[in-house]
């Protein structure tokens, strides 16, 4: 089967690697991965911070560039609920009724990693090897906008040697919320303190999510402790192999 990659701007820019083990996971489970070039922001910062018609105009630029796939998978909850929850009613509500009709017809279409692998294309064991204490975050976007259940634990449960620890709190949200996290610093900061006390009680090694940007803050937190916790993205552990690509 054939599958578009939109990689997302955070990951291309700084996490180029969760794109990767992407194409890891589906090329090895014998699908075809492309890459459609012109592939550029979702717009999802545009529209939250109020710049409506910047974001129409990526909208419009994303639909044209993957109208043309019959599945495309994102690895980032955040990116996805964009393109499927907001981009008809934005489109609406500019009264763009060509975009509107596009963005509902795409929008089946475009899948975060865990649902595609589970819910499309039914499967949980990808054939990873993890030998780790893994604790999962569920991010807001996934939980709240995509409304995705366990298929990020179905797959973590099936990675051989990877111990799946659950801990308190965990559908809390980590405080980051893009631009929350520089605008209300200090209530930011609060939460992810919350959420870093409630995964180092687990004894996890590792924390893993759906998105890198939320990664990225808890990682930060992690770091500033010096609790030796690391911070990987879902797609990077089934991604990993007993053949040398653990991380």
């Amino acid at each position: 089967m054939k599958i578009a990659l939109f990689i997302t701007c955070f990951n291309d820019a700084v996490y180029p690697e969760t794109g990767k083990a992407v194409v890891t996971v589906l090329e090895r489970l014998g699908h075809e991965v492309v890459f459609p070039e012109a592939q550029t922001c979702c717009g999802q910062m545009h529209l939250n911070t109020g710049y409506r018609s910047e974001a129409l105009a990526l909208a419009r630029y994303f639909v044209d560039v993957f109208s043309p796939y019959e599945l495309v998978v994102a690895p980032s909850a955040s990116c996805v609920g964009t393109v499927v929850d907001s981009y008809a009613n934005l489109a609406e509500e500019e009264e763009d009724a060509w975009l509107a009709a596009a963005a509902r017809d795409l929008a089946p279409r475009v899948h975060e990693l865990s649902e595609l692998l589970v819910d499309e294309l039914g499967v949980t064991d990808v054939g990873a090897c993890f030998p780790h204490r893994v604790a999962y975050h569920p991010t807001c976007h996934s939980l709240r906008v995509l409304h995705l259940g366990d298929q990020p634990l179905q797959l973590l449960r099936a990675v051989q040697g990877l111990e799946l620890v659950a801990f308190e709190g965990a559908a809390s949200c980590c405080g980051f919320g893009g631009t929350f996290s520089l605008k209300n610093a200090d209530t930011s900061v609060a939460m992810l303190a919350d959420k870093m006390a409630a995964v180092r009680a687990s004894g996890a090694e590792v924390l893993c999510a759906l998105d890198n940007s939320c990664l990225a803050h808890i990682g930060g937190g992690a770091s500033r402790l010096g609790s030796g916790l690391r911070t990987i993205h879902l797609a990077e552990i089934l991604a990993a192999t007993d053949e040398g690509e653990r991380r």
